[in-house]
């Protein structure tokens, strides 16, 4: 075990007290002699006073965890033991040389019992790293903070036989040895960078190799390494990556700047990929893939994450963050460029629904809750608490909406200006906001309160129409509420993308009186209020708002029910033509949740169910955007939008009463598009295949909520024949919601198939704890037994417990309580073997207060016991308690 505990309450880190370090290292040379249990490294650092630091002459620490100290020499002299001070955490040396020196430093670490899979540990006999945040410092002493940057030389050895593959970031400059004795390899990285991307990897890996050619016509050699026989499983990766680099280059001229780019994929991982550099180490289901193996989402999800890690060799390589506060300045930005790659690879509107989707079901609840922070956090206990949805996600909306202030011209000058300025250094948000700042000639003071405050911002609209002077006029009033030591909040700046919409559907042209232009729909709104008046509107228009969610804030207009179905009919703008929808269907469950509780009758959303119809009917759509169509809001975005006093089960019960409601009236058109989405030819993981399966499964769900012996039939048919992880997947998920004898059967073979995989076994773990069935709370209990189980591994962790705390709201919030007990035992277990994976599971009990009074009290009560166990991880320390504050 390695992390930190909390017998005392972890002091709280601030922005506001961040200071350069004293001392700078700008040569770094490890000599690593690899073991299970007594890895020997041996680091040569060249250290040099920082001109840019007021505390001269100040002692020397560095951080370190769970190192053994062997010897520590200066310029060549060891050190006596008077000579410096060791404690837990930390290594200093009071008195230097006024100028350069060099520092040798042997320590000894264990990987093999590296649980918590941040520093060196070993996953399946592969050693690999984690150093991002703070990991470095649990494979020798260093300055482990972003704002040092060096160049790393790295000589790994090891037995032939436990690791014919020895790798680290940079180009090979030398390999050596016989395969029945100890062999080395020496890398060398010509760029400097901070030790939280430095990487190491050894074991008995296979490699598959490309080539691709840069603008430049450089020739870069590509290597994905994996376990032996799961070659055949990498080729998709390697074809996403080698588009993400063609596409860096044609949107940012950004080429690859080294001579081979290398991932490794590994099965033990906290994260779902890091970019270090050259040698970037995914999570193995970021990687393997195979028709037989992998659902489309899995395809999806390779391509967005490839493409993130290789994007971050500019945005958080070549140019990172200078501390860890400005995690987003990397982050958010990756993600933005993330985004835009996979929507130019696929439906740029499915891709925008499902960013959006993600943004409101976990940022959303975060900003809403006692976790809320800004995308810029102030301060923190623990950084590893803060690769949130609110840095990543909305940190990637602040870029975008920049992009959408600019244009897409002025938007491509300013990270070109970015990246001449700042290549090479730890940049601040600051920095790269005046770019754009220089570029556009405008002043984004306000705009850079995104990045401070925290909140959604509630937009508050409505419009008249005075046909005699034929004029609209529409008032925008903006708040934010109250969140965690902000009480008041100043006004944002927000890009409102919107149309007015005449009779047929068309676009009314925007003319407002003042004479102010409007490009490409965007109202600026910076103030509290804020009144627009358009000229020359001849008719009623149908206002359609956020377009594209252009800023992410939550809108407030009373929209008539005919303009709803107008909009859900005509909307040229398709996002908004789903969120309207989405707004609609929100409504009528609200309703029907309180008619439950108040004994009323549910209302069955005729208006919805015709819109659904015309979508089924409309060949111009997109399957993929039809599916999305056809797809209710989630519990958890239910229970949020209503806020308090919330009761998990009514809102259950509402969602599935709408779903038979909405099956029995689409009956018809749902088994004709059923059959028609079939697909007879070979299996191909593009966007038009993958939209296709979606919407098969989407009718394929819908017409089994009516319980006829038929459309059981037609499930088990869908399984037995599918010939796709995709379609096999489509049914079971069907089947994990079923009472019915065939469930049993399904989930049997599934397991008998594919017991001898284990990602494909995540999946078999993650449906039966998502199951909203009675007794799924005991299945799960009793999965945690299971010999293909093991709390030491993420991923299982993820698809079992943490897939029912957060995406079983039925019965994770079970009235009994049990659920919260469950998962608040699992939770202390965990935190003793991997206290990153523990506090992120903690964070399930983020929104508690927004529950009916009894379950309010249980929860409190499973977080409180969280909260007070002895020898509790900082992690889970600062999310427990931060939660009952």
């Amino acid at each position: 075990m390695s992390d930190s505990r909390a017998s005392v309450a972890p002091q709280t880190k601030k922005l506001a007290e961040y200071s350069a370090s004293a001392w700078l290292i700008r040569d770094v040379f490890l000599d690593v002699s690899l073991h299970p249990e007594r890895t020997r490294v041996t680091a040569v650092l060249d250290l040099a006073p920082n001109p840019k630091s007021a505390a001269q002459n100040a002692p020397l620490v560095l951080d370190g965890e769970e190192l053994e100290l062997v010897s520590i020499a200066l310029n060549g002299e060891a050190l006596e033991t008077g000579a410096y001070h060791l404690d837990e955490t930390s290594l200093t040396i009071p008195r230097l040389p006024s100028g350069t020196f060099s520092l040798r430093i042997e320590t000894i670490c264990n990987p093999g019992a590296n649980t918590a899979l941040s520093g060196l540990y070993l996953s399946n006999g592969v050693y690999c790293t984690q150093c991002e945040a703070e990991g470095f410092r649990r494979i020798t002493y260093y300055l482990d903070r972003p704002d040092i940057l060096a160049r790393f030389k790295v000589r790994l050895e090891a037995p032939g036989e436990a690791a014919a593959v020895l790798l680290s970031n940079g180009n090979l400059a030398d390999f050596g040895g016989a395969e029945d004795m100890r062999q080395f390899a020496l890398w060398e990285d010509p760029f400097p960078k901070p030790s939280y991307l430095f990487a190491l990897v050894a074991g008995n890996l296979a490699p598959v190799e490309d080539r691709f050619t840069t603008m430049s016509g450089r020739e870069v050699v590509l290597r994905i390494f994996v376990e032996p026989g799961k070659e055949d499983r990498c080729g998709y990766a390697m074809d996403c990556l080698k588009r993400a680099m063609k596409w860096d280059e044609e949107m940012f001229g950004r080429e690859y700047d080294l001579d081979i780019f290398m991932i490794v994929a590994v099965s033990d991982f906290n994260m779902g990929a890091m970019e270090n550099k050259g040698l970037n180490i995914f999570n193995d289901k970021y990687i393997l893939v195979r028709p037989d193996t992998a659902t489309d989402t899995d395809y999806a999800n390779v391509e967005a994450i490839v493409a993130h890690e290789y994007f971050h060799n500019w945005t958080g390589n070549r140019i990172t963050c200078r501390d860890w506060f400005q995690l987003c300045l990397k982050e958010g930005l990756t993600v933005f460029r993330d985004q835009q790659f996979s929507a130019d690879q696929r439906s740029a509107a499915v891709k925008r629904i499902k960013d959006v989707q993600l943004l409101k079901s976990h940022q959303f609840p975060e900003d809403a809750g006692p976790l809320a922070h800004p995308v810029r956090p102030d301060s923190y206990m623990e950084i590893n608490n803060f690769y949130t949805a609110t840095v990543y996600e909305k940190g990637a909306e602040v870029v975008r909406m920049l992009h959408t202030l600019l244009d897409a011209g002025l938007f491509r000058k300013g990270m070109d200006l970015y990246f001449e300025r700042h290549d090479g250094e730890a940049a601040t948000v600051e920095d790269f906001i005046a770019c754009f700042a220089a570029v556009s000639g405008r002043d984004f003071t306000r705009f850079m309160l995104w990045y401070s405050q925290a909140g959604t911002p509630q937009l508050t609209v409505s419009g008249s129409y005075l046909p005699e002077e034929q004029t609209y006029e529409m008032s925008i009033e903006q708040s934010c509420p109250t969140t965690p030591g902000q009480t008041r909040k100043r006004p944002f700046h927000i890009p409102l993308r919107m149309a007015l919409l005449d009779a047929k559907g068309g676009e009314i042209a925007l003319e407002p009186d003042d004479g102010t232009k409007i490009q490409n729909g965007i109202v600026e709104i910076t103030q509290t209020k804020t009144i627009v008046r358009f000229r020359g509107i001849t008719q009623q228009p149908v206002p359609s708002l956020l377009r594209g969610f252009s800023a992410p804030v939550e809108v407030h207009s009373p929209l008539p029910e005919r303009d709803a179905g107008f909009l859900m009919a005509h909307d040229g703008d398709l996002f908004n033509r789903w969120q309207v929808a989405q707004d609609y269907a929100m409504g009528i469950l609200k309703r029907n949740t309180r008619a439950l509780r108040t004994g009323e009758a549910p209302r069955r959303g005729a208006a919805l169910a015709k819109a659904m119809a015309a979508a089924l009917r409309d060949e111009k759509l997109e399957p993929a955007y039809i599916s999305a169509f056809l797809t209710l809001p989630g519990e958890s975005d239910i229970a949020r939008e209503i806020g308090k006093d919330v009761d998990p089960g009514a809102i259950h019960a509402a969602r599935d009463t709408l779903y038979a409601s909405l099956a029995a009236y689409l009956e018809t058109p749902l088994a004709q598009v059923y059959g028609a989405m079939t697909d007879d030819g070979p299996y191909a993981p593009d966007a038009q295949g993958a939209g296709r399966r979606a919407l098969r499964g989407t009718c394929l769900s819908l017409l089994a909520r009516l319980g006829k012996p038929r459309d059981i039939k037609r499930v088990c048919s869908h399984y037995l024949n599918a010939d796709n992880m995709s379609e096999k997947m489509a049914a079971l998920s069907v089947f994990a919601m079923l009472d019915v004898p065939e469930r049993g059967f399904a989930f049997d073979h599934f397991y008998n198939e594919w017991r001898d995989d284990h990602l494909v076994m995540d999946k078999w773990f993650m449906l039966q704890a998502i199951s909203p069935l009675p007794d799924a709370l005991e299945e799960v209990a009793a999965l945690t037994r299971h010999k293909l189980f093991s709390m030491q591994n993420p991923n299982k962790v993820r698809s079992l417990i943490g897939a029912f705390a957060t995406a079983n709201p039925l019965n994770f919030n079970r009235a009994d309580g049990a659920g919260y007990a469950f998962v608040a035992a699992r939770i202390l277990e965990l935190d003793r073997i991997n206290a990153q994976v523990a506090a992120r599971m903690t964070a399930a009990f983020r929104n508690w207060r927004m529950l009916e009074k009894n379950r309010r009290k249980l929860a409190r009560a499973a977080l409180e016991k969280i909260a007070a166990n002895e020898g509790l991880s900082r992690d889970v320390y600062e999310i427990a308690t931060k939660s009952l504050a």
